[in-house]
């Protein structure tokens, strides 16, 4: 079952879900500057889904690494090559991974020792190109679920026809 802050989302989870689409399209169709559109894309994340503890998005780079961008949490890893931990694994197989136990994970990247659980899901350009990752944490195992995958990869496919 998709969790989500009742605070901010108070109808129907697919009412929920439209609306957090339809805010993020608001936000970001007429700006053209990518670092504003992730960053309040992540900003918007944070404050609809609950029991999260990070946010944000690595991008990346020539030389094949992810690095940082835009965030909601503590500060964490800069620099994560492709292959390693969740993110680069993630950016590797250009597949999204749900991680129930951060811990069980071979070669898990530890920014946050709160963390149990993981999601990342791969962010494409409007060519379909990969041009970096959405990571979200969470301090509570096994927190993200099917429904969350779906929703977060249409977010992502949004966000991507504007960045």
């Amino acid at each position: 079952m998709m969790t989500f802050n009742p605070q901010a989302y108070a109808g129907t989870r697919d009412e929920n879900e439209q609306l957090l689409l339809a805010q993020l399209q608001h936000l970001i169709e007429d700006e053209p500057y990518r670092i504003a559109n992730l960053a309040n894309a992540s900003a918007l994340l944070r404050g609809y889904l609950s029991d999260i503890n990070w946010v944000g998005f690595y991008l990346l780079e020539a030389s094949g690494e992810l690095v940082l961008g835009p965030f909601q949490g503590l500060p964490a890893c800069v620099r994560i090559p492709l292959g390693k931990g969740v993110c680069g694994t993630s950016a590797a197989r250009r597949e999204t991974l749900r991680v129930p136990d951060v811990h069980a994970f071979p070669g898990h990247i530890a920014c946050d020792a709160a963390s149990r659980s993981e999601i990342v899901v791969p962010l494409y350009d409007a060519s379909d190109e990969l041009i970096g990752v959405l990571d979200i944490d969470s301090p509570l195992p096994d927190r993200f679920s099917e429904e969350d995958q779906r929703l977060l990869e249409r977010f992502n496919a949004l966000l991507a026809r504007y960045i």
